[in-house]
């Protein structure tokens, strides 16, 4: 069960452990509870489950029969068993639950893993296990667009390619297109030799923004790669949450400050860890939803 995930609903974590014998993925009932019930205490979404289980019990049913406990990680960095129910036993326990929120999880988790962020997810997982990672140029726009045509090859017909139109985000326009190219050789030429320069490099390549659509999810995987060939480093994306890492990089426009001391605050050496790798692609996909 060292195969983990972490999928995201409404900004809430929903932990994933991979069955490689079955062939399947378990996940973590109280997180389902959590966010079903929208409740942030752990005891109380401990007892709710107890309360439940008791009541599915008696009327018989196959959700709790069908759950097992599996060893999740927690906040204080240890392991520990923890229920957990199948894909089909989720949407069971989901049907358990009134309302439209339900309805709108049971939609989110049956449909997420075929969208095309959850196919390029997907992909970002295989990453790892990859020959191809060791073939990426580092700190390169080459290796920027390697990474993003292995991300979105057969999602999008631009992948890999540098964009030839101008975009804009929420009032912001990026690098103008004509301009683009010389834009993207200067940062290039940017070093790369310190965390600081790493990161103002990143910084530069977000706001330059040089394909369509998948800038932060390629870009993010970019800055990885040279934190870990220049320092021995990669980013714990868990120790930032969605609304400080968007907030930091749209301040990163005018101050870089916020989002350097986020990213310096986030860094470990558990650099070939698989966990962390899958943990940083799952937060990485999430900050990305809308």
């Amino acid at each position: 069960m060292n195969k983990i995930s972490i999928r995201f609903f409404d900004d809430r974590e929903v932990r994933a452990a991979w069955d490689e014998e079955n062939s399947k993925w378990w996940f973590s009932v109280l997180d389902i509870i959590a966010v079903l019930t929208d409740q942030d205490d752990y005891t109380k979404t401990r007892n709710y489950w107890k309360y439940l289980k008791a009541k599915l019990k008696k009327e018989n049913s196959q959700v709790v029969s069908n759950t097992t406990q599996l060893k999740l990680l927690t906040s204080d960095g240890k392991k520990y068993l923890t229920d957990m129910l199948d894909y089909d036993g989720i949407i069971a326990l989901g049907k358990t639950f009134p309302g439209t929120k339900a309805n709108r999880f049971i939609e989110w988790f049956t449909y997420s893993d075929e969208s095309i962020d959850g196919k390029s997810k997907t992909k970002a997982y295989a990453l790892f296990k990859s020959s191809f990672i060791d073939s990426i140029e580092v700190g390169t726009i080459k290796g920027l667009q390697q990474i993003h045509a292995y991300l979105f090859g057969g999602l999008y017909d631009f992948a890999g390619q540098i964009r030839q139109k101008n975009i804009s985000k929420n009032g912001f326009q990026f690098a103008a297109a004509q301009y683009l190219d010389s834009t993207l050789k200067q940062i290039e030429k940017m070093p790369e030799d310190t965390c600081e320069q790493i990161i103002d490099k990143y910084i530069e390549m977000n706001i330059a923004h040089p394909f369509m659509e998948g800038n932060g999810r390629s870009t993010r995987i970019w800055l990885d790669l040279m934190l870990k060939k220049r320092l021995k480093k990669c980013v714990d994306c868990s120790q930032i949450g969605k609304n400080e890492y968007m907030n930091a990089m749209m301040h990163s426009l005018k101050s870089s400050k916020e989002i350097k001391n986020l990213l310096k605050n986030a860094l470990t050496d558990e650099i070939n860890s698989r966990e962390m790798f899958m943990k940083g692609i799952d937060y990485s996909y999430s900050y990305e939803e809308s």
